[in-house]
């Protein structure tokens, strides 16, 4: 068959393979089977790093060899972190069979070698896609491609996989995202699916049988609070977080977006807190700073090894805001074996006196408990009734409180 018919052949397929999936149904998820059970890839949330939130378009293989780089030598890797992703813009085009291609000029080595780099590292590797015809950046999407593309990710050595919403149309997004499961399980390797729609479209309801990790909002930004086009602030998007703790659990989280710690926007305190929360939450940590220029603060917040236990702990009970008054509140999270993470988060403009009382932990107002202060290290022993202290203005005290038995 000649190329040109081919191709033609091919861009018909395609073309009416995405008209069928735009045109589903509302209903049309439940007749999409995913016939094999979700790989259990993410029993805590998952640790890494993207490149968006620093670099954007302005992604490289030079650019992911350094931060690889970077991730296994500045301990970051020792604190747990795995993931390398490279977030949108690597994609160029689609070959002759709709392949997708990547950027020539820009990884002219091209995935699988950078793949195996990152592995070479001792880290796993992530990419980008959406389930639009195009990404959010004007690349080629995957919609009328989910197949192809996972199997060609399974090739390269992908372990990760986030995949936007843009340019979707119509598109149911729990048939989109069950395509893509169904893909990706049926790939021959396994890969984290986190998706990324927005949380416009209910994801909590069906995104537990599908991925692994559902955002929760619009994108954050480097900022302590405002809000800039589809963009919000940290404390914006905490305070959206507050009623989704029951629909969080093992491999299967809610994802609030990346971190900004390191990028600028903050004080070294408001990314302490920053840090702080989304660890309340049982949110994927996910770096987004440059790791190869981090300054002392920010590899201190980022492996802080306390922090990362509570946002790791194996009982993946999400942390809830249980009282507010205020500017002051407290937040609370159940961990394993008894023991509780509190943060008392100050968003005022001047230092206040906080305390948490063991009351409202459903603790006895008489117990004893070993209270580790997570930032300063400070361990108090056999504290009764509560514990407080004076919180800096946009700061946290975060704790760990220990029953004595």
């Amino acid at each position: 068959m000649p190329p040109f018919l081919r191709r033609a052949l091919q861009a018909l397929a395609a073309t009416a393979a995405l008209a069928a999936v735009v045109a589903t149904p509302a209903h049309a998820h439940e007749t999409l089977k995913l016939d094999t059970p979700k790989p259990n890839l993410a029993p805590t949330p998952p640790m890494g790093w993207n490149s968006w939130n620093k670099f954007a378009c302005n992604v490289s293989e030079q650019l992911i060899r350094q931060q690889a780089d970077a991730m296994a030598a500045s301990g970051m890797k020792e604190a747990g972190y795995q993931y390398i992703v490279i977030d949108d813009c690597w994609q160029k085009s689609r070959d002759a069979d709709g392949n997708i291609q990547a950027d020539p000029e820009r990884f002219p080595s091209g995935i699988k070698a950078l793949a195996d780099y990152v592995h070479a590292k001792g880290l796993k590797f992530g990419l980008y896609s959406d389930a639009g015809s195009l990404t959010c950046g004007g690349r080629p999407g995957s919609a009328g491609h989910e197949f192809q593309d996972a199997r060609q990710y399974a090739r390269w050595g992908v372990d990760y996989l986030k995949y936007d919403w843009c340019h979707t149309g119509p598109r149911n997004a729990e048939a989109a995202y069950t395509i893509m499961a169904k893909a990706l399980r049926e790939s021959g390797r396994d890969i984290v699916l986190s998706i990324c729609e927005w949380g416009v479209n209910q994801p909590e309801r069906w995104g537990p049988t599908v991925g692994h990790l559902w955002r929760t909002t619009g994108d954050i930004f480097d900022a302590w609070e405002g809000k800039k086009d589809w963009s919000h602030g940290m404390t914006n998007i905490l305070d959206m977080q507050v009623e989704r703790a029951a629909h969080s659990a093992p491999n299967a989280w809610n994802d609030p977006d990346m971190l900004e710690v390191g990028n600028g926007g903050m004080t070294t305190t408001e990314y302490e807190s920053h840090f702080s929360l989304w660890a309340m939450l049982a949110a994927p940590l996910i770096a987004g700073n440059d790791l190869s220029k981090m300054d002392a603060d920010t590899r201190r917040i980022l492996t802080n090894a306390d922090v990362i236990a509570v946002d790791q702990d194996p009982l993946g009970r999400q942390g809830q805001r249980i009282w507010k008054q205020g500017d002051l509140e407290i937040w609370s999270r159940p961990l394993k074996d008894g023991d509780h993470a509190v943060v008392l988060f100050n968003r005022g403009k001047a230092p206040a006196a906080m305390r948490v009382d063991w009351t409202q932990l459903k603790l006895p107002a008489g117990q004893k408990a070993d209270v580790k202060d997570l930032w300063s290290k400070r361990v108090s022993k056999g504290v009764a009734g509560g514990y407080g202290g004076t919180v800096a203005s946009h700061g946290v005290i975060m704790v760990r409180i220990t029953p004595v038995r």
